[in-house]
């Protein structure tokens, strides 16, 4: 087997299973969609497609982020399992400093005042990782909407840039990687 085909597959064992993600309760009704064997390829065009979707919808998109992925991927032939493992991009982890930085780009390109102390504010009150989930997700949401404009072009700008870096370099990984 040549190295190329060896190493998609040896990625694609950490990636999630075909049937599980159609068992997924949410999926159900896009079950007969997500039976295209397109979806489920490792090519580069789609690896590279499922990986800007998978980024965009991690950074622009608090909640709901893998199905919308999930469909997004159906739409533009994407890979599946790729486009919901880059959602990962974001998680409690992450979270915080995402959103720092995102609320600081927002400023700069919306040329809001970086007032130090209202960000110190917002960072303060962002929920903690500790909290139960349901307490944690409406904190969460909150937060974000405290944040306002700054934030929301911030991380539009962010999951634009991830979406457009991912893919590229992907594509050219690729490349140079079958060479």
């Amino acid at each position: 087997m040549p190295p190329a085909v060896r190493g998609v597959r040896m990625s694609a064992r950490w990636l999630p299973p075909r049937d599980k993600v159609m068992q997924n309760r949410w999926l159900r009704p896009f079950a007969r969609h997500l039976d295209q064997d397109c979806l489920w390829h490792f090519e580069r065009e789609s690896v590279a497609r499922g990986v800007a979707l998978g980024l965009f919808f991690g950074l622009m998109l608090p909640v709901a982020q893998f199905l919308f992925a999930v469909l997004s991927a159906i739409a533009l032939r994407a890979n599946v399992p790729v486009a919901t493992a880059a959602t990962l991009v974001t998680n409690p982890l992450t979270f915080p400093p995402i959103y720092w930085l995102a609320w600081h780009l927002g400023c700069w390109i919306t040329r809001a005042p970086l007032d130090e102390a209202a960000a110190e504010a917002a960072i303060g009150q962002a929920p903690q990782v500790s909290a139960p989930a349901t307490g944690w997700l409406e904190s969460s949401l909150a937060w974000v909407q405290a944040a306002g404009l700054p934030l929301a072009t911030g991380l539009l700008a962010l999951a634009v840039g991830a979406s457009l870096v991912g893919y590229v370099t992907v594509s050219l990984l690729w490349r140079v990687r079958r060479h």
